[in-house]
């Protein structure tokens, strides 16, 4: 049955001479695997781009529940980036997050407030120009209440941070992201 969602992809492998096996986190089923055939030829119809770390797609896919491998029908580019592709410390930034992601979500179902938060901070963090150094850090802090193990200010392990140590977690945690929030290398 084929379905439309918006998805977000992690990963991909290749897998034998042409086709890939992407990882792409969906909004309607969470996180999926796609086998996508001739991607890597001349003649493709689909580009490799397509499935680059965090692009943003708009899927049409074949979604059968008992499958651990589906296939996609339809994709397009949902917001092309203006600046991640581009600039080699946001791109690094992107496949270390596209990484840590694909390492720790692994829900399956409907996730639209996980994929809301996600699809927005991206799209934010390719659209700063500057004080996005620190993106990474305030990003995976605001992830972890997603993934269910948000860091409480009154945990008593808290307490053995240092008070600079704690000033930084508290910026990093509640700051939004455009804001410039100054750490040292310690």
């Amino acid at each position: 049955m084929l379905h439309k969602t918006p998805a977000i992809v992690f990963k991909y492998f290749k897998y034998g001479d042409t086709s890939i096996i992407a990882k792409i986190f969906t909004a309607k089923f969470g996180l999926q695997t796609y086998i996508v055939n001739g991607v890597r030829s001349r003649r493709a119809r689909n580009k490799i781009a397509l499935y680059q770390p965090l692009t943003l797609l708009d899927l049409v896919v074949y979604h059968h529940p008992n499958k651990d491998i589906n296939r996609i029908s339809e994709i397009k580019c949902s917001e092309p980036y203006s600046s991640v592709n581009s600039q080699i410390q946001k791109s690094a930034m992107a496949i270390f997050l596209a990484e840590i992601m694909y390492k720790s979500i692994k829900e399956e179902g409907e996730v639209n407030d996980l994929f809301d938060f996600i699809k927005t901070s991206i799209i934010f963090f390719d659209h700063l120009t500057d004080h996005f150094q620190n993106f990474h850090l305030q990003f995976l802090l605001k992830l972890s209440k997603y993934l269910g193990f948000a860091v409480e200010m009154e945990d008593p392990s808290f307490n053995s941070l240092s008070p600079e140590e704690k000033r930084s977690l508290i910026k990093l945690a509640t700051m939004p992201y455009e804001e410039k929030i100054a750490l040292n290398n310690d």
